[in-house]
């Protein structure tokens, strides 16, 4: 009696069998006790695998509950459909067209002359430039005056000068501006980037506001239209040929700062679908 007293005393109370370690068909070498992390979760199928209606199974990979893989984070950036960019293209073009419409929604009745262009170099030793329907032409220099910036001096375009000369070339309505996009480039500096990126929106917001549509036109595409593009072309190469195509300019377009003038008066014809024949004696109209 005393024998089964103490055997009731080992076996009582008796354990659960979730928090009991079950037994394995196989021994743990420490390989494998590296390899097999038990988580509170495979501790758990452990227990369960020691239960009388489980069916012992002798591959331990069965037994073992390995977390699932990290899925990769998406990036909040990253969207189901990129956008497309032509009519991100369309929006940007649509935001600088004018006229305007009404208090109404209706589109002004005032549209554009198709012969009318203008071209606009936005450096500050640029220029605006005009073609009239006859394709006489007409270059100012962008107005600027001297500012404090620190300690010194430094040039900035002067807004209401530019407004009274958009007003003074008296251009339809609706009139197309071709104005050269900024891209800045490394050897520019900080200094250069900034005052690029300032004349470039100025310039923009100047002409939308005045009645104007505005195309930026990058400065490649505009220079192979004319072969002007690469190493081997040279400012000089730029006021010859807009010498060639508007010879009643050449008288201004003789020295080397005149070169922001040359490029304005190509931008414009560029715009109005101008390229020099083989002699670049005189323009021709692209069909």
């Amino acid at each position: 009696m005393e024998i089964a007293g103490a055997q009731i005393q080992q076996h009582f109370p008796p354990k659960p069998q979730c928090l009991m370690t079950p037994p394995l068909p196989f021994k743990l070498t420490p390989p494998l006790l590296l390899r097999l992390r038990l988580t509170p979760a495979a501790f758990r199928l452990f227990a369960a695998a020691a239960s009388p209606t489980t069916t012992t199974i002798s591959d331990p990979e069965v037994l073992i509950a390995l977390p699932e893989p990290s899925k990769p984070k998406r990036n909040p950036r990253d969207k189901k459909s990129s956008p497309d960019a032509n009519q991100l293209k369309l929006n940007w073009l649509d935001s600088l067209t004018c006229p305007l419409p009404d208090d109404f929604g209706n589109p002004v009745s005032e549209g554009s002359d198709p012969g009318w262009v203008i071209g606009v170099d936005p450096d500050l030793s640029g220029a605006l430039a005009v073609l009239k329907p006859d394709t006489s032409a007409q270059v100012f220099d962008s107005p600027h005056l001297k500012v404090l910036v620190g300690k010194g001096l430094r040039k900035r375009l002067d807004v209401k000068s530019i407004i009274q000369l958009l007003r003074d070339i008296d251009a339809p309505i609706g009139t197309t501006a071709y104005i050269e996009q900024s891209i800045p480039y490394p050897q520019d500096g900080k200094q250069g980037w900034w005052s690029g990126g300032f004349g470039y929106g100025l310039w923009i917001g100047i002409l939308v506001a005045s009645g104007y549509s505005v195309i930026p036109v990058p400065s490649l595409l505009w220079k192979n239209e004319f072969k002007l593009a690469g190493n081997r072309s040279t400012k000089d190469d730029s006021r010859e040929l807009a010498s060639a195509l508007f010879p009643s300019t050449s008288s201004l377009l003789k020295r080397k700062k005149d070169h922001g003038r040359a490029e304005a008066l190509l931008i414009a014809a560029y715009g109005k679908g101008l390229k020099a024949n083989a002699d670049t004696s005189f323009p021709k109209t692209i069909s």
